[in-house]
């Protein structure tokens, strides 16, 4: 495969299924039963496995799977000084819904941002240690402390201008991008559900409804986004995936690409999109012919909600498809999403997570040599 540099034609989002046997020892360690430090043991050696296994399957970009993580943005933002978290109580312990009684957690901004302590450094330092190929940190979009509540979740004696807020939101990502850079980190990937809410008329109303304008926010995202990673080191290379909701195989938005895609194409300064494919929920692949010559798109045609294993062929016949609306050499393949974006994981088996991953090293190399 002739791509050497990130993205890969083999890629992938992040986040893999947890073993079992770790999840216990995460549950046991909320209860007080076992130390941080237990934890981190078992942590460690379940990731090793893991790197183990996706480097003989051929994957290139190595995850520590989020091993360490509860949902794949909240452990992150509420390491930030001023940020605080609540809800996310389940009345059963089954409920993927409002309907079943699931209470998503609350994210909300109570006093001033401040990035005071590094937060994925550790983590990329121990990946790094045992790979052999890329270690490849994804880390939550700036934008998710801001869609889901809007200027109603933000204080107003904290942040009585909102250009101050984004400015030290801004400051806070640059200064841990910065910290995982010198420790060695050149492949970043932000994980954003907002631009792709933002493509659901369901999502745009609801966003009005708070107060804001839907047809503002990709600009004001993209400017976000683009106020963090400008600066960025010419060997780090930055993608941003876009999720409609991937919680224990449920979903939470659906549309197309179009209302978003020159924005997101055109004035956000990633190197690579990772965009969900797998099904008629995200539309066709029309809006990819606002991609310009030099960016990437991950093709996410490999759904990593169900197990049913696509085939070498569709995804074949999918990716020529996607290559009528910008350049072959510039597309490659993944999951749609990670396999557990949350510490719950989708209904799928460990088994069925790896066999779709080798379909995505197998596939692209039919497709790309």
């Amino acid at each position: 495969m002739s791509i050497l540099n990130p993205p890969f034609r083999a890629d992938h989002v992040g986040s893999l299924l947890r073993p079992k046997a770790l999840l216990d020892l995460r549950h046991q360690w909320k209860l007080g039963k076992i130390t941080a430090k237990r934890l981190r043991i078992a942590e460690n050696a379940a990731i090793v496995q893991s790197v183990k296994k996706m480097e003989s399957i051929g994957i290139q970009p190595i995850t520590d799977g989020e091993f360490r993580r509860d949902y794949f943005h909240l452990d992150f933002l509420k390491q930030l000084d001023g940020v605080t978290v609540t809800g996310g109580i389940a009345s059963n312990p089954n409920a993927k819904v409002a309907e079943d009684g699931f209470t998503p957690p609350k994210l909300s901004v109570t006093g001033k941002l401040q990035h005071a302590r590094n937060i994925q450094v550790d983590d990329f330092n121990f990946l790094k240690s045992v790979v052999l190929n890329t270690p490849k940190v994804s880390i939550p979009s700036p934008t998710m402390i801001h869609f889901r509540g809007g200027r109603k979740s933000i204080n107003i004696t904290a942040y009585p201008d909102m250009d101050a807020f984004f400015h030290d939101l801004a400051q806070a990502y640059r200064a841990e991008i910065a910290a995982l850079y010198a420790a060695g980190c050149r492949y970043l990937q932000l994980d954003d559900t907002n631009l792709a809410y933002l493509c659901d008329p369901k999502m745009r109303e609801a966003a009005k409804e708070r107060g804001e304008n839907p047809d503002e926010l990709p600009q004001t995202y993209a400017a976000l986004i683009n106020s963090v990673i400008d600066d960025r080191p010419k060997d780090l290379t930055v993608g941003i995936h876009l999720c409609r909701g991937n919680y224990r195989s449920t979903w939470f938005a659906e549309g197309g690409y179009e209302p978003v895609a020159e924005v997101l194409f055109n004035q956000l300064n990633v190197d690579a999109y990772f965009l969900e494919y797998d099904d008629e929920r995200s539309g066709d692949f029309a809006p990819l012919r606002f991609v310009p010559a030099h960016k990437k798109v991950v093709l996410g045609l490999v759904s990593s909600k169900i197990p049913q294993l696509e085939t070498v062929q569709e995804l074949t016949t999918r990716i020529h498809e996607a290559a009528q609306y910008m350049p072959l050499e510039n597309l490659c393949l993944s999951p749609q999403c990670g396999f557990s974006s949350t510490s719950h994981g989708n209904a799928l088996t460990e088994d069925d997570q790896w066999r779709k991953l080798a379909l995505v090293v197998e596939t692209a190399r039919t497709v790309w040599g």
